[in-house]
């Protein structure tokens, strides 16, 4: 078989019960946590923009607008939340693949299985099935084709095409079509960030609705490209300059791609985690003293995507490694509140981010990206000088949040937009998907939403 076959041949067979418990468990932890990201999200501006053009562009009744529990068609829905979802850069990482696997392929799933009345069981597996195939292909592809290409569009899409083709029990054929269709619309490119531009989140809707498009279109009878993968013009040979296949197939079936999936603590870009995570432990031994200056090493991609010690708005500044480890060491956090406009306009920020310098630490790189290993060091005016180094951002397979952590984040972010006790509901509809309910329950607190107090 080739190798896009070989893939359409595990999602059309793996049944919810070939799958191991702790990629179900996973499965369920990375719901609940997409949740709290699209539902905070849906409250930014380019949320409401995304929602007000679904609204007019792909109307419907098929699924739920989470932000308004309005109704839009699958590909509404799956579009305007999947863009909600990878706003606040809180969303899930698989570090490996540097993919953001949730926003793409979550949305994608629940959208289809709202429009087929699917249950717990058949949710569950497609997000599974969804997050193997996006993040393999994007371990393929890693990280030669991150220079250029944003793998949560690029790969995202076919990881929600997996997940759409296993809530409509498309059969195998039928699969390496959807497969071909979502492979030709593969795109997202990095340029947005000379811009501070809005396309990052675009990428993740357009991966959520494409996705379902792939899997719709091959269901009646459209056909794609058969080796869009490997194939000479295809997908690897078009957007890496080396790609190894192996990693597409190898433990398939076996081991789940989903149990090394990680979720996100700060609200700024991945690669400024470990530089954060530093700087907080850093901070309590600082104790109040003075700063003179703030040195922090890394890997090169970290400073390809967040080199910028003068970010102009909340959004540069999310990727700006300078910014985001500056407002660690100030607030002794990097949440959604450090990455305002009122907090970049503060004097203290804006005198230590002058003071603070970024560079590349060519160990470091060698070990990107099975670790993304950062140094800060801090000179302070007593002449004392810290350093630490951290190589697992916390919230990672290495380093991870628990589950009452996991849930902590949710309400931090649910609750100043659905109150805690509609929060607290979600946190108990996203644990009872094994009991296998129908998915339109999971939504119910949406649906029955109180004001908020």
């Amino acid at each position: 078989m080739t190798l896009t076959t070989t893939l359409a041949e595990f999602i059309a067979t793996t049944r919810y019960e070939d799958l191991p418990t702790d990629a179900i468990t996973m499965a369920r932890r990375s719901i609940l946590d997409w949740l709290g990201s699209a539902l905070r999200g849906g409250a930014t501006q380019p949320a409401r923009i995304a929602q007000a053009v679904a609204g007019r562009a792909m109307a419907g009744s098929d699924a739920t607008l989470l932000a308004t529990g309005g109704r839009l068609s699958a590909l509404g829905a799956a579009f305007a939340n999947g863009v909600a979802s990878h706003v606040i850069e809180l969303d899930d990482l698989h570090q490996a693949s540097t993919f953001h696997p949730a926003a793409p392929i979550i949305p994608a799933a629940l959208a289809v299985a709202e429009r087929s009345g699917a249950r717990g069981h058949a949710l569950l597996r497609a997000v599974v099935l969804g997050y193997d195939v996006g993040i393999r292909v994007a371990e393929a592809v890693n990280p030669s084709h991150y220079r250029y290409w944003h793998p949560t569009g690029t790969c995202g899409v076919f990881g929600a095409a997996a997940a759409a083709s296993a809530l409509l029990d498309l059969l195998a054929a039928q699969v390496v079509q959807a497969l071909g269709t979502a492979g030709t619309q593969a795109s997202g490119l990095w340029e947005f960030l000379a811009d501070g531009a809005m396309s990052k989140h675009l990428h993740a809707g357009m991966a959520a609705h494409d996705g379902i498009l792939a899997a719709d279109l091959a269901a009646a009878g459209f056909t794609g490209a058969s080796r869009i993968l490997e194939g000479p013009r295809g997908f690897f040979a078009a957007t890496a300059d080396t790609a190894d296949a192996a990693r597409v197939t190898d433990g398939l079936g076996r081991h789940f791609k989903i149990v090394e999936n990680g979720f996100k603590r700060h609200a700024c870009c991945g690669h400024t985690h470990t530089a954060v995570d530093a700087a907080l432990i850093l901070r309590a031994r600082i104790a109040g003293r003075s700063i003179e200056r703030v040195d922090i090493d890394t890997y090169r991609v970290a400073l390809d995507i967040t080199d910028n010690p003068t970010p102009r708005t909340p959004y540069e500044a999310k990727f700006s490694i300078q910014y985001a480890v500056a407002i660690a060491l100030l607030d002794g956090r990097a949440g959604l509140e450090q990455f305002t406009e009122a907090r970049m306009r503060r004097d203290d920020i804006a005198s230590l981010l002058r003071r603070t310098s970024a560079g590349e630490n060519p160990a470091h790189t060698a070990g990107y990206p099975a670790v993304w290993p950062a140094r800060v060091r801090v000179l302070l005016t007593d002449g004392a000088l810290l350093e630490e180094t951290v190589e697992h951002p916390k919230g990672m397979p290495a380093n991870p949040l628990t589950d009452a952590e996991l849930i902590a984040k949710f309400h931090d972010l649910v609750d100043p937009v659905l109150g805690h006790h509609t929060a607290a509901r979600l946190v108990e509809e996203v644990g009872r998907l094994e009991d296998d309910p129908p998915v339109g329950d999971l939504l119910l607190p949406l649906l029955q939403r109180l004001p908020v107090i």
